[in-house]
């Protein structure tokens, strides 16, 4: 190779993967970005801006623990702490949806995981969780294993570890192991293949509730993940004081059934319902489940006590607005309704005017104004906090 080139490439490649902080955490750049996510397993990405308090406070303990990982995981391609300076990097803060500082994403096999880190911020606490991430997603199951039959299962069988159909299989578990438990049965392949007629073609199968869907597509990343997704995260969830904050940043109004721990009438009754009617508003709303006695602060802001569950109610991160009667979320369309009056402002303008239909008597040829004020949002509290975050105030939030 010509010694000008050979230069220049070695030019190149240090600009590309020069480390300006000389730390062990790398530095992200338009340049660098696609080429480091597409050759790393797992990459954490701590995006900051310099004037932020909370990122300066996190930089030193973010380098400590990559430095940490590094020395734990040694080998090229494995795990990577990185970082981003929001300010010089405004393309890819874009790119990721950055709306807080530091915001901390996962991408494994170069795609964003749905959960951020919201851990705790040392670097023991991240290289804990970098160990759990590289744990493998996939658990044997041998015959006398029986599967929990309420847990969301995915089964793989295949002739070995070796085959590329299950290295797919395993990317598609290591994107999804948060949600679904996944295993494999390992059909043991003799070496006669022509008295068994050769070597039997790998299946996956999702199991839950003792209900077995066989997948029947293509063994490819994409398609596998498209089939498994909406099955192992299930449209209506619960909603738990560790995963609000994550459900709230999601940005869509939520529809919760709350509900007695004991009662599980009520929350299937709730699942057959969205799933039947409402399943098209997925989009729109968020349609969650939550402990009303965990969660009885809301209740008391809607005037409730736990003595009234089940009850249904909307937060739509402004204001609460509760379900007239529970018994009447039977009758086919009405909550359907409900979130539609949503949408439209009717439920917003109803609280403070009274009902659309509601002739209100003249005063002095004047129609009677009846003011009110419905509850405010309590699930807004538990969205971001300004003492974690610097909060960026975008106008699709």
């Amino acid at each position: 190779m010509d010694h000008k080139v050979l230069l220049l490439f070695s030019i190149f490649t240090f600009v590309l993967f020069y480390n300006p902080t000389n730390s062990n955490a790398v530095q992200l750049n338009a340049l660098n970005i696609d080429s480091i996510l597409a050759t790393n397993e797992l990459v954490m990405i701590n995006f900051y801006a310099d004037w932020c308090r909370f990122s300066n406070m996190l930089s030193p303990i973010w380098d400590e623990a990559a430095a940490l990982i590094a020395k734990e995981f040694p080998e090229p391609g494995r795990v990577l702490l990185a970082k981003v300076d929001c300010d010089a990097e405004g393309s890819i803060a874009t790119r990721f949806h950055i709306t807080k500082y530091p915001t901390l994403k996962i991408l494994r096999n170069g795609q964003v995981t749905k959960r951020e880190y919201r851990g705790q911020r040392s670097a023991e606490a991240l290289l804990t969780f970098v160990k759990k991430q590289l744990e493998d997603p996939v658990k044997e199951l041998k015959a006398e294993d029986k599967i929990e039959p309420s847990s969301r299962s995915v089964v793989g069988t295949f002739a070995s570890r070796l085959t590329p159909e299950y290295d797919v299989y395993r990317k598609a578990a290591t994107a999804l192991k948060d949600d679904c438990t996944f295993y494999i049965k390992v059909d043991d392949v003799d070496h006669n293949l022509e008295a068994r007629g050769g070597i039997p073609p790998p299946s996956v199968e999702f199991v839950h509730n003792n209900e077995r869907l066989p997948y029947s597509s293509d063994f490819t990343m994409s398609a596998l993940t498209q089939f498994l997704q909406p099955l192992c995260i299930p449209i209506v969830r619960e909603i738990t004081f560790e995963n609000a904050e994550e459900l709230s940043e999601e940005g869509l109004p939520f529809l919760i059934l709350f509900h007695r721990p004991s009662d599980t009438k009520s929350k299937q009754e709730y699942n057959n319902l969205v799933n039947r009617e409402l399943r098209e508003e997925k989009q729109n709303v968020n349609f969650l489940t939550a402990d009303g006695e965990k969660f009885s602060h809301p209740l008391h802001h809607l005037g409730k006590t736990v003595n009234d569950l089940p009850l249904l109610a909307i937060d739509s991160f402004r204001h609460m607005y509760l379900f007239p009667r529970y018994e009447d979320s039977h009758i086919p369309g009405k909550v359907l309704q409900f979130l539609k009056d949503l949408y439209s402002g009717k439920l917003h303008r109803e609280f403070h005017y009274g009902p659309d239909s509601t002739q209100h008597p003249a005063i002095d040829g004047a129609a009677q104004v009846i003011i009110t004020a419905p509850p405010e949002s309590t699930f807004k509290k538990l969205a971001p906090s300004s003492n974690r975050y610097t909060l960026l105030h975008k106008d699709e939030l």
